[in-house]
């Protein structure tokens, strides 16, 4: 039985296309590669993937476009997008569309592989979290979604406001993890400027301030990345 991981390669530069397809199948995985938008899309219709990897730019169909077809088929499945360019603008369209990480080229391997890892890991708990889940325990707290509560030990529940409440179970989801700022952003603010930005700080601060009881917990700021709700081994 093949338990590998299967993910489709989009990269319409056949050189590192098949560079990085060898290089992924050394590490285990199980790569079909696509060297066009539509080529991709065909090869996604007919195989069942975990993963998708997509250049955003190619012919007859660039990677954004692809990714919007390929999230109508199967909303869950993650993407990274591959980019020579990294404008604050492409970045955003990306994760609008679905996008799960970005990698500006060049690129180092070996991240990519990270990337690739905690993306499987993390869309394993996610899809678990966005269906049946909505009572998450970690440390010393108790956290019910669905009733926005969250518990420490013995205390009177505290009732978290709907925004406290999506970006703490954004983090659960993402614990011990970097939560990228601009999917937060994008999911919970449905924009990301300024006053977005800001907005989610002061979340965030909140969040810090209902989390203070317990020492093994915290919200770490990656500058210029995003957060990661640190649990701590008691």
């Amino acid at each position: 039985m093949n338990t590998k991981k299967r993910i489709l390669l989009v990269e319409d530069d056949p050189n590192f296309g098949i560079i990085l397809r060898d290089f992924l199948k050394m590490n285990e995985y199980d790569v079909i590669l696509a060297k066009n938008g539509m080529e991709g899309f065909e090869k996604f219709k007919k195989f069942d993937f975990n993963l998708c990897i997509l250049d955003v730019m190619m012919p007859y169909k660039d990677g954004f476009t692809l990714a919007t077809e390929i999230k109508a088929i199967s909303p869950d499945i993650p993407i990274i997008f591959l980019t020579a360019k990294s404008m604050k603008e492409d970045v955003l369209k990306g994760y609008k569309v679905g996008a799960d990480d970005y990698l500006k080229k060049p690129f180092d391997s070996d991240v990519l592989l990270f990337k690739i890892k905690a993306i499987l890991k993390r869309n394993k708990i996610s899809s678990i979290a966005d269906t049946e889940e909505t009572e998450f325990v970690f440390s010393k707290y108790k956290f019910n979604s669905k009733l926005r509560q969250l518990k420490f030990l013995d205390d009177d529940p505290v009732k978290l406001s709907p925004k406290e409440n999506l970006l703490l179970k954004l983090l659960i989801i993402y614990k011990n993890d970097l939560m990228p700022r601009e999917l937060a952003l994008t999911r919970i603010w449905h924009d990301d400027n300024y006053f977005t930005s800001r907005s989610m700080d002061v979340y965030i601060a909140k969040l810090r301030k209902q989390l203070k009881k317990d020492k093994f917990v915290s919200i770490n700021n990656i500058h210029g990345e995003g957060f990661r709700l640190t649990i701590k081994q008691i």
